[in-house]
């Protein structure tokens, strides 16, 4: 018998006695509604609406073993850009008759546990995360317990896992060689905490970018990747010699640009991109709105929400193996870096 909430008293007995059926009838037109004559899922539906009956989803999940909902942990959902990654996830997940559950690790390992335990004590399909540090073990037991994971924004470095992810090291090489291109000399990059991968992996790319151009490429650690952090990192800029600031500045995220971009037109001491060129990473929906609209490297972040429900699914089907998906990022220019406002995205080699 399908599981069944009593709300007043009715109970899926009580459906299947309004609606003329038998108990079976109810159960398909819940679960397998195609198996069952139009006409009888229209009299069922009714019968359900003017009872008040709504079935007990947990209950039915409990005997299959597993929900219709998907886990997914990020990093900051402050961040735009995992809103977007979300939408995308969820409608993947739609299209499969599943749900997408969030939940923010707000970068620290400890509430990334918490989601980890909770997720799997809900017994969701699959789990989708973009990890704080390296969580291959707590990953592996899950897996081995029944619980598929894919990483997102984050190239996985065990073959077990799949992984969905942009070239970070190729989108940090774009936004340096875009700068030196335009003749800037002393170039700064500020993100951090240094030890998030994304972080690492796109001041590893600027880094690669200013040594072949002979370049020193200073570093101004953060906190973390938000646009107070990125403000504070412009003030403290501005309390230098104005010899010591430099001409571009390439910031982790899009976020931090923009917080940057506040501490230079609150003064009006920096202007941008004439005395600073600016490049923010992620192509949030923010940068191109801002004042000074922001040059930035472009993630797909909803394809990357899409392919990593994609990814989850094929697992649970044993339908392909563990793949690793890499996107490329594409430089989007804008005003922060040419003073002629332009949108020319420019991609770095093949998706």
């Amino acid at each position: 018998m399908i599981g069944e909430v009593r709300v007043s008293g009715t109970s899926v007995k009580d459906v299947a006695a309004r609606a003329g059926v038998s108990v079976g009838t109810v159960s398909n037109v819940l679960n397998r509604p195609e198996t069952v004559p139009p006409a009888t899922v229209v009299k069922v539906r009714a019968a359900i609406e003017e009872l008040g009956f709504v079935r007990n989803d947990a209950a039915r999940q409990l005997r299959a073993g597993r929900s219709r909902s998907i886990g997914l942990i990020v990093l900051d959902g402050g961040n735009p850009f995992f809103t977007d990654l979300a939408r995308g996830a969820e409608l993947e997940a739609e299209s499969t008759g599943t749900a997408v559950v969030m939940g923010n690790s707000d970068q620290d390992p400890a509430r990334e546990a918490h989601y980890l335990d909770l997720f799997e004590e809900q017994r969701v399909r699959g789990i989708l995360i973009s990890p704080v540090g390296e969580i291959g073990e707590r990953l592996e037991r899950l897996r081995l317990r029944g619980t598929p994971a894919v990483l997102v924004d984050r190239k996985a470095e065990l073959p077990d896992f799949a992984s969905v992810s942009v070239d970070d090291v190729a989108g940090g090489e774009l936004a340096a060689e875009h700068l030196i291109g335009l003749g800037r000399r002393r170039l700064a990059f500020v993100g951090g905490p240094l030890g998030l991968r994304q972080v690492g992996d796109r001041l590893e790319g600027a880094r690669r970018a200013a040594r072949r151009a002979g370049i020193e490429l200073r570093v101004i650690e953060i906190p973390q990747l938000t646009v107070i952090n990125g403000r504070e990192a412009g003030v403290a800029l501005l309390r230098e010699t104005e010899s010591e600031w430099p001409d571009a500045v390439f910031a982790g995220n899009d976020l931090v640009a923009m917080g940057l971009l506040q501490a230079f037109r609150m003064t009006e001491r920096i202007p941008v991109p004439e005395r600073i060129a600016l490049v923010g990473y992620d192509d949030i929906a923010f940068a191109s709105a801002a004042v000074v609209p922001i040059t930035s490297i472009r993630q797909p972040s909803e394809l990357i929400g899409r392919t990593a429900v994609e990814l989850i699914e094929a697992q649970i089907a044993g339908s392909s193996p563990i793949r690793h998906v890499e996107f490329q990022p594409e430089l989007v220019v804008r005003a922060s870096t040419i003073p002629t406002f332009t949108e020319t995205p420019r991609q770095h080699g093949p998706v």
